[in-house]
């Protein structure tokens, strides 16, 4: 029988969502998708690249994502 080593590695999944954003863009369609760009571009994509991960699907208002393997 031969000894085999498993060396495991922890994963987190994001799963964001704007809350309110139908109703945001309700009121400001162009200043909504503007605003979400400057967050996304500003805060969540470094934090993304920070721990080597990637966005697997983005859906307007939400985005799911996770590490790179």
């Amino acid at each position: 029988m031969s000894s085999q080593h498993l060396e495991g590695r922890l994963a987190a999944i994001l799963a964001a969502d704007v809350a309110g954003y139908s109703r945001l863009t309700g009121l400001d369609e162009e200043g909504t998708h503007l605003e979400l760009t400057a967050r996304l571009t500003s805060v969540l994509d470094p934090k993304i690249a920070e721990h080597r991960g990637r966005i697997v699907k983005n859906t307007g208002d939400g985005a799911l994502g996770h590490p790179d393997q």
